[in-house]
């Protein structure tokens, strides 16, 4: 019986245990958000470029409008098309569940997936305003010290976050975030089927709408590292963003300048 006991014991410490660090890792995962994203709604322009073998091939610019939902914690998107010419004035539309594409040619919004290539290795995903924490369930996978994108050492903590949400861009994300700072650092993104399908390192930090944020990512393909891609954030503004705004229906009537 003491045998059993003791057992019993040990296992409702160990599964405390791990809950504790569970919340732990959940918490580095809401302070992180709290480094890339600010609470109040904003504007920001956002430049992709297009690199194959470190030359430039293509780029997009884009304008993005994010505001938190205080419900769900997450943040609705509208993206607005810049440059090129060609595709001014299209926009993508996150309405917190489902993602939505508007031609002004066609004046038609189809559903598209959050997987959709943007340009380069960047996706639709990639460049929403996200609080990570609202998608995935974080575990602490341990501490290592790993290189930044300008290969000076920084100790991390490294996540493994699940998704918990269909919500989500990708099932699963390796992640390392600065020990003290909490500043993201790399990550690395996987399939539904396991593979890892693209390796993302934040740089330049500086600061932005009210604390030090990342202002570039660089997103490499996991499996051909000569090609990349790089999300500069440009100027950003606190702005009142109008609740129309992230309706679809309003899409065709949206004026955002």
């Amino acid at each position: 019986m003491r045998l059993t006991t003791r057992l019993v014991t040990c296992a409702l410490a160990l599964s405390l245990g791990s809950a504790a660090l569970a919340q732990t890792a959940q918490q580095i995962v809401v302070a992180t958000d709290q480094v890339r994203n600010p609470s109040k709604p904003f504007r920001s322009v956002l430049t992709l470029t297009e690199y194959v073998g470190g030359k430039e091939r293509d780029h997009d610019m884009l304008a993005v409008f994010s505001k938190e939902d205080p419900t769900t914690r997450q943040f609705r998107n509208l993206v607005q098309y810049v440059e090129p010419a060609r595709d001014a004035g299209k926009r993508v539309l996150l309405d917190g569940h489902s993602l939505w594409f508007y031609d002004p040619d066609s004046k038609v919004s189809v559903r598209i997936s959050a997987q959709q290539r943007l340009i380069g290795q960047a996706a639709i995903g990639d460049i929403l305003t996200v609080n990570l924490a609202a998608d995935y369930t974080a575990s602490l996978v341990g501490t290592e010290t790993i290189d930044d994108a300008a290969r000076q050492p920084r100790q991390c903590w490294h996540l493994d976050l699940k998704a918990a949400s269909d919500v989500a861009t990708y099932s699963r994300v390796e992640y390392w975030v600065e020990q003290g700072s909490f500043y993201p650092i790399k990550g690395k993104f996987y399939s539904d089927s396991g593979r890892l399908l693209k390796i993302l390192y934040l740089r330049n930090f500086a600061e932005r709408l009210g604390a030090v944020r990342p202002t570039e990512a660089v997103i490499i393909d996991a499996v051909d590292t000569s090609l990349a891609t790089t999300a500069t954030f440009g100027e950003s503004a606190y702005q009142d963003i109008p609740e129309a705004w992230f309706q679809r229906d309003y899409l065709p009537r949206l004026q955002t300048r």
